[in-house]
């Protein structure tokens, strides 16, 4: 192991945190279906990071924050269950934008409509798009997130996509391809 300075060790942190944080953000929002709680779940998957050793989780960082991040977003869902989610006009006006692209109104809608069909589709698979199409996952890595078999994660994200399709298909004025 490299000793490694407590200057060396923030830069580490620092750049961790700006790369993962709105990521993970999202993940969490849409696992805890409100934004603010999401916040102080990814505030404590980095103080959890923080009294981990670097050299454990250097090289799978992201599995790690993920999995920490779902499973502190699972525990605090188990304690507000009697609470209820926010509204789809309230979730939209505290969405990312992030991830949309600047580029042209017609883009945007057609994001916006495959987001609005994603949102209908269970949400083990939700979860497996998401972790794929928004933050880059592996199978693998999604499967180390979520504690579902790599033949499964497969076979969620081959059927949400599917039925996605089948749905904008169906809609009018839908883009024409997914």
């Amino acid at each position: 192991m490299a000793q490694r300075t407590p200057a060396s060790q923030l830069e580490w942190m620092q750049t961790v945190i700006a790369r993962y944080e709105s990521p993970l953000i999202r993940y969490a929002a849409k696992l805890t279906g409100n934004s603010d709680r999401a916040r102080d779940v990814v505030q404590d998957t980095f103080l959890r990071l923080c009294g981990e050793e670097r050299d454990k989780v250097e090289g799978h960082v992201a599995e790690w924050l993920f999995t920490v991040c779902r499973n502190r977003a699972v525990d605090v869902q188990r304690k507000e269950s009697r609470m209820s989610s926010l509204s789809q006009s309230q979730a939209a006006a505290h969405e990312s934008r992030d991830n949309i692209p600047s580029a042209g109104l017609e883009q945007r809608e057609a994001i916006n409509q495959v987001l609005r069909v994603l949102d209908t589709i269970p949400e083990s698979q939700q979860e497996v798009i998401r972790l794929k199409f928004q933050n880059g996952f592996s199978y693998r890595q999604i499967s180390n997130v979520t504690g579902l078999s790599i033949s499964n994660v497969g076979f969620l994200i081959h059927t949400g996509l599917k039925t996605i399709r089948q749905r904008m298909n169906a809609e009018p004025n839908a883009p024409k391809r997914i």
